[in-house]
């Protein structure tokens, strides 16, 4: 849960960023956040989710 909320709220300064940077239009970002949500409810979420949970174990197991 902290590692999905940290990806999410991650994302969405990287959107601002985007949007105040003039990157991105509004219209694109709109585009974007809505499918990421209609994404989010379909079969791929799981698999989504674990693969981003590897992800996240692959760089969590690295040590300096």
């Amino acid at each position: 849960m902290a590692i999905s909320l940290s990806v999410v709220l991650l994302l969405a300064i990287i959107l601002v960023v985007l949007l105040r940077g003039g990157s991105i239009k509004a219209g694109p970002a709109i585009v974007a956040v809505l499918f990421g949500f209609f994404l989010a409810s379909t079969g791929m979420a799981d698999d989504i989710q674990r693969f981003l949970d590897s992800i996240a174990d692959m760089i969590n197991s690295i040590s300096f």
